[in-house]
């Protein structure tokens, strides 16, 4: 369902946060962005953790003995093995068995360096996990059956700070005094792959140089398939007044990392990224607006990097209210149950990819789009079918927009060729998706197949767009309501005129991307232009073969014969031209008693032998001209004189009502009549 709405907010806080117990002098909060998991860890005698996750099974709590402050904890994929940090040399390790629960022993691992600490630490995968300290990184296998670990791989470099990646297995390693040396590491089970290093530009280089280039800037995120790199920068290179932006570094091939697109934000202050959909979304605190940015839209490029507007103008995130836990301290003092939360909070922290905590109210949300405002809001409709087309679920907001822009309106029929347009942009997509779905059928790389066309390049790996608009779809949601809804109540000439220009238009997209044309459309096509008395366009249409043939689409022409008599020869020609329609053709010619001409094809197709006697003297007789009966009963008898040796017909031909009739006629004259 399209939700109706009248407010234009883009995106929203998710109906049910989720709820864990707020920092207080007691409570430390933890959030592990892989796992996607917060951590209330309790401390005082007894260290009590309560978890809460996605699912249910990534959800639990148990106590464990107090040791000292917690500096950072997180669990296993797996969630078999919990790993906690209390030290900055040294990491502890409790592994959770099944039903049994947390296993009594806790075994340790320190950093092999001397004089190293300890700035976090990842799990890798079920089984590695990886250290990154001040002096490079280290690749441990846990083993928690034998409650150790074992050194895999390390790699030495001077660290500021790290951003890693679940969803790629990258970490971002800063070094420099500048801390804009960035070197990519990319993990495989047992292996630490080594990307280029790189520079990340800075707006303004400090004197004298100091760390500038910080983690809460640099984001690790998947576009469109690929891991990029998103760096905010707060004010822009070489350019003064302009407002921070966003510069994005592409990764090719887990090879290097090129700056690809820069998005101008034309404003500074605190902000904060978020990607949902692969949608970058930079969040503004000041001004408790976000913006929208599309790598996948057009912009302006200088060759080398592709600078980009917001898709849409800034908007803040939708109002949120929730109910108070019970019996708090505040419903207590009797304050309302049900509070308004602040929006764009100082105690807001943002995760990737579309999470919000806010650890002092005790909720984490997921940050949702909205699509149905911003078909108001991205006025250019090419643009935003292209824009909505690339987000998941988006079909039914994609036809809303179609069947409000095939609207037959003035102000549509001035926009022909932006229709025409739309067309070709639902169809590069759509022929993208019947290449990839041929490879994937034969294996092999998708030729043109599909149509007789020239040669094409080979298919892509993947659709160009997530969401396929195809020939049903149009069908079924926009062109058949607008056919049926001309039929019931009528059609101003304009419209009609509309209604046909669209559906011929869309035929001549699907052809010129190579798209076999379902005969269903055909139908409605010429369904419409008899409709609309467009009889020149329909001889055309035929004579030319704009529309393929097919033996439906003879059938209607057939059917359309009292409309338009010419209809009647147009499909006999079809039935010919398919070569594979000679019964049918047969059949049509004796409904309209062309017996005489229904033998001269049998004739011409060499089916002589083959075709039922009953059927034409049936038909003969229907004719009600004993002429014409006459010369069918003695075309066949020598038929039977030449195949038999004798002309009558044998019983399994069931002709006995048509030899009394014929003699009934005729009283056994042999008057000749040549066909």
């Amino acid at each position: 369902m399209i939700e109706d709405v009248s407010d234009d907010y883009y995106l929203e806080l998710c109906d049910t946060p989720i709820r864990f117990e707020s920092v207080s002098k007691v409570t430390n909060v933890f959030f592990d962005d892989s796992n996607k998991q917060v951590f209330a860890v309790r401390s005082g005698g007894v260290t009590g953790v309560v978890v809460k996750g996605p699912t249910e099974q990534m959800t639990t709590s148990f106590c464990m003995e107090d040791k000292g402050p917690v500096m950072s904890i997180k669990f296993s994929p797996d969630q078999q093995v919990l790993a906690i940090q209390r030290t900055k040399t040294s990491v502890e390790f409790v592994n959770f068995i099944g039903v049994e629960g947390m296993d009594s022993v806790e075994y340790s691992q320190s950093c092999k360096g001397k004089n190293t600490v300890i700035l976090g630490f990842v799990w890798t995968c079920n089984s590695e996990i990886v250290f990154i300290t001040d002096h490079g990184v280290e690749l441990f296998q846990v083993v928690p059956e034998k409650h150790c670990l074992k050194a895999l791989k390390s790699h030495s470099l001077g660290v500021n700070w790290h951003v890693f990646c679940p969803q790629s297995s990258l970490l971002l390693l800063s070094s420099g005094t500048l801390g804009n040396q960035i070197q990519p590491l990319h993990f495989k089970p047992g292996n630490i792959i080594k990307l280029t290093k790189f520079e990340i530009e800075l707006g303004v280089v400090p004197k004298p140089a100091k760390l500038c280039l910080l983690e809460r800037d640099v984001t690790l995120a998947i576009l469109y398939g690929s891991p990029s790199i998103v760096v905010l920068r707060h004010q822009p290179r070489g350019v003064a007044g302009q407002g921070a932006e966003v510069v994005v570094y592409s990764i090719q091939k887990m090879l290097t990392a090129r700056k690809s697109h820069i998005l101008r934000l034309d404003m500074s202050g605190r902000f904060a990224i978020n990607v949902i959909d692969n949608l970058i979304i930079v969040h503004h605190q000041a001004s408790k607006t976000s913006m929208l940015f599309d790598i996948n839209m057009a912009g302006e490029s200088d060759g080398f990097v592709t600078y980009h507007q917001p898709v849409a103008s800034m908007r803040p995130i939708k109002p949120f209210s929730m109910c108070l836990p019970a019996a708090t301290g505040s419903q207590m003092l009797g304050e309302p149950a049900h509070i308004n939360c602040e929006l764009y909070s100082p105690n807001w922290v943002v995760f990737q990819p579309n999470i919000v905590i806010d650890a002092k109210l005790g909720c984490l949300w997921y940050i949702g789009l909205r699509l149905q405002p911003l078909v108001n809001l991205i006025q250019d409709k090419c643009l935003l079918v292209d824009f909505l087309l690339q987000r998941k679920d988006s079909k039914p907001v994609v036809i809303q927009v179609l069947q409000s822009i095939l609207e037959p309106t003035e102000q549509n029929r001035s926009h022909l060729v932006v229709i025409a347009e739309l067309f070709d942009h639902l169809n590069d997509v759509y022929r993208s998706f019947l290449e990839v779905e041929m490879q994937s059928q034969m294996g092999t790389p998708a030729s043109s197949g599909l149509s007789v066309s020239p040669a094409r390049p080979a298919a892509p790996v993947q659709p160009k767009a997530p969401v396929v608009i195809d020939q049903s779809d149009m069908y079924t949601n926009v062109f058949s309501r607008f056919a049926d809804r001309h039929t019931k109540d009528g059609d101003l000439v304009d419209g009609g005129k509309f209604v046909v220009w669209v559906l011929l238009e869309y035929v001549r997209s699907l052809t010129d991307f190579h798209i076999p044309v379902q005969h269903y459309l055909h139908e409605l096509v010429i369904n419409s232009l008899v409709q609309h008395k467009a009889y020149y366009q329909l001889h055309q249409l035929l004579q030319y073969h704009v529309v393929s043939d097919s033996k439906p689409l003879a059938c209607l022409l057939l059917s359309l014969e009292n409309l338009y008599p010419p209809a009647h020869q147009l499909a006999l020609d079809m039935l010919k031209r398919l070569s594979t329609a000679n019964e049918e053709i047969i059949e049509v010619l004796l409904s309209k008693q062309q017996i005489l001409p229904a033998l001269r094809f049998v004739r011409s197709i060499g089916s002589v032998d083959q075709v039922s006697a009953r059927k034409f003297l049936e038909a003969a007789k229907s004719a009600g001209d004993p002429t014409i009966f006459y010369t069918v009963f003695k075309f066949f008898e020598q038929r039977n004189q030449r195949l038999k040796g004798s002309s009558t017909f044998s019983k399994g031909e069931h002709c006995d009502t048509y030899v009394k009739y014929y003699q009934t006629l005729f009283n056994n004259n042999d008057n000749n009549t040549a066909l």
